[in-house]
Order: C-alpha cells, then sequence, then structure tokens
C-alpha cells in the first residue's frame, strides 16, 4: 500500500498538536484528518475508515479512551491501528488505554521525527497482515484474522488488536520459548518504545480471557518467555 493511499486520523483538542503533526505527517505523504474531541473522532472513523487513529486522552464532551471502546464496537474498524498520544504516562493510564482497545501508547511531548518513526513502525503491519493466514487453526482452536475473534470449541472470543496479534503469533508457532525482543519486534515494530510490562500485562490478559489451561496448550506445560 502506498503513502498516499493511507489514511490517518488525528485526534486532540490542542491546535498547535494537530498542525504540527499533522504537517508532519502529510510531509511523509499520508492523507491526515483531524477531529478535536472523541465524539467527532467517532464520527469521522465511520466515515472515513482511517488505517491508523492517533489520539490524545484528555478531551472535551468525549474524552480519548470512551471513543476507542466506541470506535472499537464497529465492526468495519476491526482492523484500524490505534495510538494513544497523551502527557499521562503512568502505567495505570497506559493499562487502562490498552483495556479500551488501544495498540499502542506514546508519551508527550515527542519530537515530530521520532513521531514519524514510530508511525512508520505501526504501519509496517498493515504489510504485514497482507502476508498472514485469514484463518490459523491450533487443535480445537481457530483463530479468524479477518475478524479479530479467535473460537475456542463452542466459545467465541473478541480480542483488542494487540493481544489478538501477540495470541496469533504464540499459535503460529506452539511450544516455542520467544525472546521478549523478538515479540517487541513482531507484535509492536521494533522503533516501538515499549518496556517489559506491556507484555506482561497482555499475557495476564490473555490468560484471563482465554483460560489459563488453553494458553498452556499452545505453549506448552512448560510455557515461559525468555527473558
Amino acid at each position: 500500500m502506498k503513502k498516499k493511499d493511507i489514511k490517518i486520523l488525528l485526534v486532540d483538542d490542542e491546535q498547535d498538536i494537530l498542525e504540527i503533526v499533522g504537517y508532519n505527517l502529510s510531509q511523509e505523504g499520508y492523507q491526515v484528518i483531524t477531529a478535536v474531541n472523541g465524539k467527532e473522532a467517532v464520527a469521522k472513523a465511520k466515515k472515513e475508515l482511517p488505517h491508523l487513529i492517533i489520539i490524545d486522552v484528555m478531551m472535551p464532551e468525549m474524552d480519548g479512551m470512551e471513543a476507542v471502546e466506541n470506535i472499537r464496537k464497529l465492526p468495519e474498524l476491526n482492523n484500524v491501528i490505534i495510538t494513544f498520544l497523551t502527557a499521562r504516562s503512568e502505567d495505570y493510564s497506559q493499562v487502562a488505554g490498552f483495556d479500551a482497545g488501544a495498540d499502542d501508547y506514546i508519551a508527550k511531548p515527542i519530537k515530530p521525527k521520532l513521531l514519524v518513526s514510530k508511525v512508520k513502525a505501526l504501519l509496517r503491519r498493515l504489510k504485514e497482515d497482507d502476508n498472514k493466514e485469514d484463518v490459523l487453526k491450533v487443535g480445537n482452536i481457530e483463530i479468524n484474522r479477518e475478524e479479530y475473534k479467535i473460537v475456542i470449541e463452542d466459545r467465541e472470543i473478541v480480542l483488542p488488536r494487540k493481544e489478538f496479534e501477540l495470541f496469533y503469533l504464540l499459535a503460529s508457532k506452539p511450544g516455542k520459548v520467544f525472546k521478549r525482543e523478538e515479540i517487541l519486534d513482531k507484535v509492536w515494530g521494533n522503533e516501538v518504545v515499549v518496556g517489559g510490562r506491556t507484555i506482561d500485562v497482555h499475557i495476564r490478559k490473555l490468560r484471563e480471557k482465554i483460560g489459563d489451561e488453553i494458553f498452556k496448550t499452545i505453549k506448552g506445560v512448560g510455557y515461559k518467555l525468555e527473558i
């Protein structure tokens, strides 16, 4: 996919952020759409169907968390990549962001060139997605990439994008011990700076939603992450 075909929805109530970040992304050749609050973001996401959404947390009318939750409920936006761009960098804020359905969390302030680099890393996933199987089957587990859905016997589980990508990676090679660096590269992109805690949070959530026994079946009884 060419840059000129990629749509990025930029959401922030600070006009300076919209202008500076929007300018730098436009200079890279991306289509940039802007919104000034969460309510407008949901409406524009429905209309424009962006490939990436960069959104602030603290905004009037509807905050970023609620906006992302609403966007994630829309089937036509199942595959959109979402990252928060916010001054709130506390651990609990990041966990809440992932719970809402975000794929990444970028802290302000950030230099425009570094942000563009992170955006490129996130968008590489669009190309990677094209090369993956639509449906992966492991035993009685069926993983549907198109719908971001997991079916285990008669139980259907819908996961946020990053949790799904992590589970897909682990299920694609049952029993393999993955290094943290490899997981960060495959799921987050090697230019996106996240810590080991991010992986731990996602693993814990997968265990809770899928079930510890099923999770062990995917990775083997001796499952562990290599540190």
